[in-house]
């Protein structure tokens, strides 16, 4: 007797035979996988339970009356579907991951470990503070790190992400302006910094003026000073910047900010490249927050989790938020008001609270262990292999490929597509067409100041040999782009799970849910 599916083989004719790769849709151990809706069954469970016992219902009118239409799936076929989904997927365990301004590097196991142990994975933010006392001595251990490795006295520890950490530094920027019945109205920010800064000026209720960068791109500094008025409250200045450079004229830039009256935030998204060689606090800055999910190896993407603690200067020290960790005769404690904050300090004035509760703790565990574990040599060893690395790829590609800045750079590399001109081959075919050949593509398109940007950052965590194969690869497809072989980029990638969208479409007319029909 014939099967079913051999019955429906039977029915192919020779022509479909032919153009079918393999029938499954599979490619060897690479699975092709449906989605779970079209795999599951909806009148079929997994599970066997008994039907509850019937409960008043109070949600009135908003009582479901339909089937919730979830599939039914068996245990196998579930852990399968995840599983071939997890297949598919690129990650830093993988291999590269040159993302330029995103610092994607090696997590150790070690800080997985250790986020992992009862008495910090499994506490709750509402334990009375008695019972979490290891608990928070790390949070203070790690803040007095922060510190040292910034030269900054103050630090906010509850700012779960950079984008609020920005927000915490304006708002004590914002506090301390106030404070002294100084109502100014405006926020520079250099036109090569991160996106996130004009927008966190503007949710702070400032105008945002932008400072236009110099040939070499770095600020532009008597344009800045050209701007510095009375109403101006604060610069917000990515360093090292988005091109890959250090401002180095921001020492000047500080002296300036402050004798008009300003105060100085920089954005520490890129703080992998200073860690153990510069503190921000000898530069003259304010404020800055640091990505622990980035300089300090934490997991990083798919929303979450992060943290971006923000240290302060004495000037803006008074204001920083609640809540903070202190010690006394009875113990660790957390100062969570106004009144416990006036008591420790007779200047504390700050400015409300960001969060709920009191931050990652496994984001503190995870970077307090990586501090540990690096030491005050191996952190300034980071810095230095970082910075070691971009110069690396930047010293073995700018033969073939077209850098807008002369180097030396720091801890990333900004290539433009100039050498693609007259190719037909645009910087999003170039980084499709990474992808075939096993890297995640870099940065595309930032910073908007140099067109068609490609940002690489390799981060210390890469071997030379990894380099390497990296830096032969992308020499291979500018050989390929510059002979003509279109074709390679237009139809990139051609060997992932899945081709190349019209983006066009994937853009104006999305499919954001599965429909049976």
């Amino acid at each position: 007797m014939k099967t079913s599916h051999m019955s429906s083989v039977a029915m192919e004719t020779p022509e479909e035979v032919h153009m079918k790769p393999t029938y499954s849709g599979n490619k060897a151990l690479a699975q092709e996988e449906k989605l779970i809706f079209e795999l599951g069954d909806m009148a079929k469970t997994g599970v066997d339970l008994a039907e509850p016992a019937p409960i008043p219902s109070r949600l009135a009118e908003f009582e479901r009356t339909d089937p919730i239409g979830l599939p039914g799936l068996t245990e196998p076929e579930a852990v399968r579907h995840y599983v071939r989904l997890s297949q598919t997927n690129y990650s830093i365990d993988t291999g590269m991951y040159p993302l330029g301004s995103c610092t994607m590097k090696h997590n150790p196991r070690l800080n997985e470990k250790m986020a992992r142990l009862p008495g910090f994975a499994d506490i709750h933010p509402l334990q009375p503070q008695q019972t979490v006392q290891g608990a928070l001595e790390l949070i203070d251990a790690l803040a007095e790190g922060l510190k040292a490795l910034t030269g900054m006295p103050a630090i906010a520890m509850s700012p779960r992400a950079g984008a609020h950490g920005e927000l915490c530094g304006i708002m004590a920027i914002r506090a301390a302006l106030e404070a002294r019945g100084d109502a100014r109205k405006t926020v520079l920010v250099p036109e090569s910094a991160h996106g996130t800064n004009p927008a966190t000026a503007a949710q702070c209720g400032y105008a945002v003026d932008i400072i236009p960068s110099s040939a070499d791109g770095r600020v532009d500094v008597a344009a800045l000073k050209a701007k510095l008025d009375h109403d101006v409250a604060a610069i917000m200045l990515t360093n090292p910047n988005t091109c890959g450079l250090f401002e180095r004229d921001i020492i000047d830039v500080a002296e300036a900010v402050h004798a008009a009256g300003a105060l100085f935030y920089c954005d520490g998204a890129n703080f992998n490249a200073l860690i153990g060689k510069v503190r921000p606090g000898d530069l003259g800055i304010d404020a800055m927050h640091i990505n622990l999910h980035k300089t300090f190896s934490t997991p990083h993407g798919g929303g979450g989790p992060g943290a971006g603690p923000v240290v302060l200067s004495s000037a803006l020290a008074p204001f920083a938020p609640l809540p903070y960790v202190v010690h006394g005769p009875d113990g660790w404690r957390l100062i969570e008001n106004h009144d416990e904050a006036g008591d420790q300090a007779d200047d504390a004035a700050p400015f409300g609270r960001l969060t709920a509760f009191h931050g990652q703790m496994g984001m503190y565990v995870r970077a307090y262990a990586y501090m540990l574990s690096h030491g005050s040599d191996g952190l300034r060893q980071v810095a230095e292999d970082a910075v070691l690395s971009a110069n690396y790829v930047m010293a073995s590609l700018q033969d073939v490929m077209s850098a807008p800045y002369a180097g030396p750079c720091m801890h990333e590399v900004l290539f433009d597509e100039t050498f693609l001109d007259g190719t037909g081959i645009s910087t999003l075919d170039f980084a499709k067409a990474m992808i075939d050949e096993g890297f995640h593509p870099m940065t595309m398109y930032f910073p908007l100041v140099v067109h068609g940007a490609m940002l690489i950052e390799p981060t210390e965590s890469e071997s030379k040999e990894s380099l390497d194969q990296f830096i032969a690869s992308m020499r291979f497809l500018v050989l390929a782009a510059k002979n003509g072989d279109v074709k390679r980029f237009k139809s990139a990638p051609q060997f992932a799970p899945r081709a190349r969208l019209d983006e066009t479409a994937a853009a104006r007319k999305p499919v954001l849910r599965w429909h049976p029909n």
